[in-house]
């Protein structure tokens, strides 16, 4: 009895010990929990800070842009800024009549669009578009084979014209040629091109008139067309957006990448030698992607992702705001939070490494997540670095990450916007109480709603009655745009036959 009695005694000590054991276990593991539950806290609350732009920050950008606008147009070189002239030098105004074509080249496929125009009452009657892609082989070949398979292909195209498209009688067909690769200017319909990008390697074309070359391909294909316009895509989308509005003044793209043109005096352009057009104005492509100035708030993931970019030192305003890179500095804090703070649990999700593994539309999906428990944001981070099960704080501090980033880019675009209208001033000759219009494309402004409201408000914020202002979305500047510029300068107009 006495031995039966030790043995319980001592078995209910053993189970005391054990359960005292497992309570203190617990009790750390609960300790470590919201220890690195604070210290990932902790890092987003960092994260705010460096990223912070309050509305004084955002004016000496605005500032600092408007001053190196001024730089990059009294002296080639003078800026970060190129301030590039485009020779565009009028834009379309709703009155253009006919049939005309647009070619956008940018990447391995190509776009050949045309559009019927039916004047102020009828604006576009038809659109038709065709999208081709280009053969590997060919995009390292030589200058006539590229250019010699674009034009085929244009050719295929305007054989498929049809009865709905008509171009007036005695006419030459005219294109709007949009080419999205670094060159060299000196008309509104000639280009020298710098250097290829986008996996394209054609040596005998670089420092040639990407123009001539396209030209002489039609002429190969008894193609009888007109280049009447050599433009970028933010060049057409301000001409999209003036078609619908003539207090259309600035484009922007904000999308993959970022850039901005604007309607400017050509008498506020120093380093313009040549005759003033008849217009008295000239489109400039900023190139604004490059703007850097010591306002701009750069953190350590900013600088890592600009190290082991491409381009380091450069683009460094498209960096902090475009598509391309904001899923790339989310993945970057999300990475260190997984590291210092055990974000995803106890190991490290192998895929977080990945550069680029998030994309802008991933960041968006989350962002946008209003269900009660967050199920795309899980959804997402399951699919895109294979983290199987996180729990409910995990996925609010994702959202957090993506909401800083990504108000951070909208505000930043906003001073940036806010520079150009402060260079134009208020606008004496609109019907709309002088009011600017600006014309916005690009998937980041169309599709992710936070981005754009922030950006619209932070503008207003930044401007405040100083000079009045609409922002507009217009869409297809590379197309439509395009085929606009070929209308307002087609050569016919020079004899008013439109």
């Amino acid at each position: 009895m006495i031995k039966t009695t030790m043995a319980v005694a001592a078995t209910t000590a053993v189970a005391v010990a054990v359960s005292g054991v497992m309570w203190y276990q617990k009790l750390n593991r609960k300790k470590d929990g919201n220890a690195k539950l604070a210290r990932a806290e902790e890092m987003v609350a960092e994260l705010e800070r460096t990223c912070a732009s309050p509305l004084e920050r955002l004016r000496q950008l605005a500032d600092a842009m408007e001053v190196e606008m001024h730089a990059g147009l009294a002296l080639e070189g003078g800026s970060r800024l190129k301030m590039l002239l485009t020779y565009v030098d009028s834009l379309p105004t709703g009155d253009e009549e006919g049939l005309f074509y647009a070619l956008d080249l940018g990447g391995t496929n190509f776009r050949v669009l045309r559009v019927q125009l039916g004047g102020r009452e009828n604006r576009i009657v038809n659109k038709d578009a065709k999208e081709i892609s280009i053969p590997p082989h060919i995009m390292v070949g030589s200058s006539g084979e590229l250019f010699g398979f674009i034009a085929s292909e244009l050719a295929k195209f305007v054989a498929t014209e049809g009865d709905k498209f008509q171009v007036f009688d005695g006419r030459q067909r005219e294109l709007g040629f949009t080419f999205s690769f670094p060159v060299r200017q000196s008309s509104i319909a000639s280009g020298t091109l710098i250097k290829w990008t986008k996996g394209f390697s054609i040596e005998d074309a670089v420092g040639a008139d990407v123009v001539a070359e396209l030209t002489a391909a039609m002429d190969k294909q008894g193609l009888d067309m007109r280049v009447a316009a050599l433009i970028n895509d933010t060049v057409g989308t301000l001409a999209g957006g003036r078609y619908y509005d003539e207090d259309v003044t600035v484009a922007v793209i904000l999308g993959t990448g970022t850039n901005a043109a604007y309607v400017e005096r050509a008498s506020n352009i120093p380093k313009w030698h040549g005759l003033l057009p008849k217009s008295g104005e000239m489109v400039i492509n900023m190139e604004w992607g490059n703007f850097k100035s010591s306002h701009l708030p750069i953190t350590e993931f900013d600088r890592a992702l600009d190290e082991e970019s491409l381009n380091p030192g450069e683009q460094i305003y498209e960096k902090l705001i475009s598509g391309m890179y904001l899923g790339d500095i989310v993945r970057r804090v999300l990475l260190k939070m997984a590291e210092e703070a055990e974000l995803f649990g106890d190991t490290v999700p192998s895929k977080l490494r990945a550069p680029f593994i998030l994309r802008s539309h991933d960041i968006s999906s989350m962002h946008h997540d209003i269900s009660p428990d967050l199920e795309v944001v899980a959804a997402k981070l399951k699919e895109n670095i294979g983290v199987i099960d996180s729990t409910f704080e995990t996925r609010k501090m994702v959202v957090q990450v993506c909401d800083i980033i990504t108000r951070r880019a909208a505000q930043l675009a906003a001073a940036g916007i806010a520079g150009v209208l402060k260079k134009l001033g208020m606008d004496p000759s609109s019907k709309n109480n002088h009011k600017r219009v600006v014309a916005i494309d690009g998937a980041l402004f169309e599709h992710n709603r936070v981005f754009r409201n922030c950006l619209e408000r932070s503008l207003s914020q930044v401007l405040g009655e100083e000079i009045p202002f609409e922002v507009t979305h217009a869409n297809d500047g590379s197309g439509v745009g395009a085929a606009l510029i070929a209308a307002s300068h087609s050569q016919y107009n020079r004899i008013g036959e439109l």
